[in-house]
């Protein structure tokens, strides 16, 4: 047994425990069906679908004042004009249609 070859060994492993450690580093990083790149992204996603929840809970919270509120008789006019069509005794409606 030469001096070299003892010295070599050591090496040897340790160099393929390196390896082995980037390799293992690398599948849990890129590979792995739970990788840190598809958490960044599902991170990233649950950040964007939260503010979105967020501004659909205020939207939510203005319509359920309305609704509370009640129509007006303003509201109900011009409900009852637009979306069915009637009218006061002795008013006369014109109706406008874009011409696209």
């Amino acid at each position: 047994m030469s001096l070299l070859s003892f010295f070599s060994r050591p090496r040897l492993r340790r160099r393929m425990l390196l390896v082995g450690l980037v390799a293992l580093i690398g599948w849990l990083a890129f590979f792995d069906s739970h990788s840190l790149v598809r958490r960044v992204g599902y991170y990233h996603a649950l950040r964007q679908i939260s503010a979105e929840n967020e501004l659909l809970r205020a939207e939510n919270a203005k319509l359920a004042e309305q609704v509370d509120e009640g129509l007006s008789d303003e509201m109900t006019a011009r409900v009852a004009r637009e979306q069915y069509g009637m009218r006061r005794p002795g008013e006369t409606v014109y109706r406008l249609e874009d011409g696209d």
